[in-house]
């Protein structure tokens, strides 16, 4: 009887076969399931650096380019291509005073100047006092708030960035910090005037604002200490004005170690940082107006 029983061994044989078929495929046979790493792109930033107006009361209530009333009391700002809606941080470089406003009107078209700002985006920046000044404004995301910002960690970056400082204006990209070839990766140039900055800024604007910037680098009560501060920082600074400056606190005499006299906040803060990598300490001091 024995020998009529069907035989199991051709069929775990067929099963055995098509399990180790199966195992032994290999990796590449899932092909299209996955996805290969893809580069990763160079984010940038749209920059731009130029003078800055205002337009206050005379405008209130008339329609802008946009199609909505200009209002002087909402942080807006005209900009000659921006799209409407844009919105930019906006900081003036004498002061580190910034605003972020939202692009709402076209404008300016006169003096090689590359904002309108609102009576209210202008105020804080100091730009009613001065007519005009030079800023460094920064595209930002769209759900960033409106209104007073604080001043940018990489202002004195930004500004130094700029592929062609000696134009009236200027447009450029610049990597931003998240990126990892942001300090190696120089600015592109986007658009440049070609009038010179020196050229579009009036002699009622210089008088009207600050004169410049100043690095306190250390109050002594003993001059030698003072000097001896001085002498360092010249010779690691030669080319930058430093001097000893005395004054009276509480009846004492004191001597503060005053360094250079820069035209604008960004180069006064590059050097202090540079003092502080010597291990020199300081503060950015704001000249008096004239």
């Amino acid at each position: 009887m024995i020998l009529f029983r069907p035989s199991r061994l051709p069929v775990l044989s067929s099963f055995l076969f098509f399990l180790l078929t199966l195992l032994s495929a290999p990796a590449h046979a899932t092909t299209g399931t996955t996805k290969s790493a893809s580069a990763p792109s160079t984010a940038a930033t749209t920059v731009l650096r130029g003078r800055a107006s205002w337009y206050g009361s005379y405008f209130q209530g008339k329609r802008t380019t946009s199609g909505e009333r200009y209002n002087r009391f909402k942080y807006t700002c005209a900009h000659k291509t921006l799209p409407f809606g844009t919105r930019l941080r906006v900081t003036n470089v004498k002061n580190g005073k910034a605003v972020v406003v939202r692009v709402s009107d076209r404008g300016p078209f006169r003096h090689e100047r590359i904002l309108d700002l609102s009576e209210i985006a202008a105020r804080p920046l100091g730009i009613t006092e001065c007519g005009a000044a030079t800023v460094v404004a920064e595209v930002v995301a769209a759900d960033t708030p409106l209104g007073p910002a604080s001043t940018p960690d990489n202002l004195a970056a930004l500004y130094a960035a700029d592929p062609n400082p000696d134009a009236a204006f200027t447009t450029y990209s610049v990597p931003t910090a998240a990126d990892p070839a942001a300090t190696e990766t120089p600015a592109s140039l986007i658009a440049a005037s070609t009038v010179t900055k020196t050229e579009v800024i009036t002699t009622t604007e210089s008088v009207n604002c600050p004169a410049g910037f100043l690095i306190q680098a250390g109050s002594f009560t003993d001059v030698a200490n003072a000097r001896s501060v001085q002498a360092r920082i010249k010779s690691l600074l030669p080319e930058v004005k430093v001097e000893v400056s005395q004054y009276l606190l509480d009846g004492r005499q004191r001597s503060r170690v005053l360094v250079g006299n820069f035209g604008e906040r960004p180069e006064a803060e590059a050097v202090r940082q540079q003092l502080m990598v010597w291990g020199i300490g300081g503060l950015v001091r704001e000249v008096a107006l004239r």
